[in-house]
């Protein structure tokens, strides 16, 4: 299910960055970085290591009224910086399930499951106001407003940045 999801949410990351982004489709119509994907399947094979590294990849499928509507990815080192415990890798909500607090609801829960300090980072440009307004509500509100927010240089670009621990 969440395959079927991902291209959905390469989708709507591609109104973030516009034509030419890193989030355009390819020469086949993939929205992918990579040029090398000629077919869906071709992303979902490298999608794989998220159900085969069980004890560092998290996935989560989100369901509403027992319809698939999101998913979440959360990594731990070495699958990311080894200066943070957690890092949300991808989130996505389908369009008919915004609006309505799925998607904080799903959030604060997948932070509530994992104690220590969490990373996640979004585009902060202008094209993605709403992207930017709920990660600072969400984290604002699962915090407490004990987060930190900043702009800075991540491995994907420059990017908003959210930290935060609820460790013990």
């Amino acid at each position: 299910m969440i395959k079927n999801m991902y291209p959905l949410y390469l989708h709507d990351l591609s109104g973030h960055y516009g034509l030419g982004g890193e989030y355009a489709p390819n020469q086949h119509g993939i929205f992918e970085q990579s040029h090398e994907y000629r077919t869906l399947q071709d992303q979902y094979d490298v999608q794989n290591v998220w159900w085969e590294q069980p004890e560092c990849l998290y996935p989560f499928l989100m369901i509403v009224d027992s319809i698939p509507a999101g998913f979440a990815f959360v990594a731990v080192p070495p699958y990311y910086s080894q200066e943070t415990d957690y890092f949300v890798h991808n989130f996505f909500l389908m369009r008919p399930f915004r609006g309505v607090g799925v998607a904080e609801h799903a959030a604060s829960t997948i932070f509530g499951m994992f104690r220590g300090s969490w990373e996640l980072f979004t585009n902060p440009s202008e094209n993605n106001k709403i992207g930017q307004s709920f990660w600072r509500k969400t984290v604002a509100n699962y915090t407490e407003g004990n987060y930190r927010e900043m702009h800075g240089q991540t491995s994907d670009g420059y990017k908003l940045i959210f930290q935060f621990s609820n460790g013990l």
